[in-house]
């Protein structure tokens, strides 16, 4: 049996049936939303887990484009929309950091739910899967943010 007894800030406070409390935290990231309607927050390749994920199997959503650990600043254009498969054209400044070119690229966008997309550039697609920020290695939980 399960009593919930208060709410702490970002935490709620519970006491089982013998009377330990216990603790759960709250998922305060943002909504699905956005051109995609996924998760904004940080996406890793399928196959990979969360927690030592490499650069180069981590994306980052934020509503408006999808960009890797060379590229920020992404903006999509929507060229062609059947259901869930999306045919864009995608603009990115060409670096992690510091002054760059922006450049473009067609993709195809195919996003299963709020929480998983396959992006297919050339060849065969590649499978992502959202993580949650406390689950991310610690130098890219600020990004999730």
């Amino acid at each position: 049996m399960l009593l919930r007894i208060g709410l702490l800030s970002s935490l709620t406070l519970a006491v089982i049936a013998g009377g330990a409390p216990a603790v759960a935290s709250v998922d305060r990231s943002p909504k699905p939303g956005g051109v995609y309607r996924l998760k904004p927050g940080i996406y890793v390749q399928k196959g990979v887990t969360c927690e030592s994920a490499p650069n180069a199997a981590i994306r980052q959503y934020d509503g408006r484009g999808i960009s890797d650990a060379h590229s920020r600043a992404c903006r999509v254009r929507v060229l062609a929309r059947k259901g869930d498969r999306y045919s864009v054209s995608q603009s990115c400044v060409d670096a992690g950091a510091g002054p760059a070119p922006r450049v473009s690229e067609r993709q195809t966008v195919t996003v299963q739910d709020a929480l998983t997309f396959t992006i297919q550039t050339r060849g065969p697609g590649t499978t992502y899967r959202y993580c949650p920020a406390y689950m991310l290695p610690a130098g890219v939980r600020g990004a999730a943010k």
